[in-house]
């Protein structure tokens, strides 16, 4: 179970960036809007870790900044935030029709409280303390709404990735790999024989906290080279502007 018991660390500083910055891609970005800063970070490497680029900030105007500059497929939204609290941040985001899902994730949980949420525009609402796996259970279905109940496959060549799932075949066979490469895979298969710019690369696979540098990427690419070989398959460079997958024997 987790809840609001946790003590609190220095919190971290959440970069502004200009409208339009961020190049979206197909990996799914959350924005956790959370006060306790402890039960943030533990939420944050949770998401991570299942290869969901997330962004935290830990008040009211922060969180309703950055919904309106940025675009979010999912907001995981405290009630009880500094400078504004959270059911009139998702006010304000509703009121200006952001398309983001909304879970509210909250101490306060009277049967009023829930239904005010949700007529106000909240999608979910989750009580702390909460479960983890019904958390997590709660995340994907959202995700799955937002992203039009993805039910189909794509393919290249022998390599086939299952939307729903967000998993991989190749040559039939299951194709484990650590979050980001599996989300860099999966920018260019649904882009396949298309150049991936590197700054898309960039902006899908990092929140506004994190850095990845030209060097990393070129690791993943080289990761996934080696494992797509056996199957005729590989990821080119098109040198100065960015990748796409690509049969190998051209």
């Amino acid at each position: 179970m987790m809840g609001d018991s946790a003590k609190a660390r220095p919190r971290s500083q959440v970069r502004s960036l200009p409208l339009g910055w961020r190049v979206r891609g197909d990996v799914m970005r959350i924005l956790l809007v959370e006060d306790n800063l402890s039960l943030a970070e533990g939420l944050v490497t949770l998401l991570r870790q299942s290869g969901y680029a997330v962004d935290v900030v830990h008040d009211g105007a922060s969180a309703e900044a950055l919904a309106m500059a940025e675009s979010f497929d999912l907001v995981i939204l405290d009630l009880n935030l500094p400078q504004m609290d959270g059911l009139e941040v998702l006010r304000a985001m509703r009121m200006r029709r952001n398309p983001a899902a909304v879970m509210i994730l909250t101490a306060r949980g009277t049967p009023e409280e829930r239904v005010r949420g949700l007529d106000l525009g909240a999608d979910d609402y989750l009580i702390k303390p909460f479960d983890i796996g019904e958390f997590e259970a709660r995340i994907r279905s959202l995700l799955r709404r937002q992203a039009g109940l993805r039910n189909s496959t794509v393919s290249f060549g022998e390599l086939v990735l299952d939307q729903t799932a967000r998993s991989f075949l190749l040559a039939g066979q299951p194709l484990d790999l650590p979050a980001r490469e599996r989300g860099l895979l999966e920018l260019l298969i649904m882009r396949a024989g298309k150049v991936v710019a590197r700054e898309s690369i960039v902006q899908s696979l990092t929140s506004l906290e994190d850095d990845l540098s030209a060097n990393a990427i070129e690791q993943y690419v080289s990761r996934l080279r080696k494992r797509l070989a056996p199957a005729g398959l590989t990821v080119r460079t098109a040198r100065g502007i960015g990748y796409f997958l690509d049969r190998a024997e051209r």
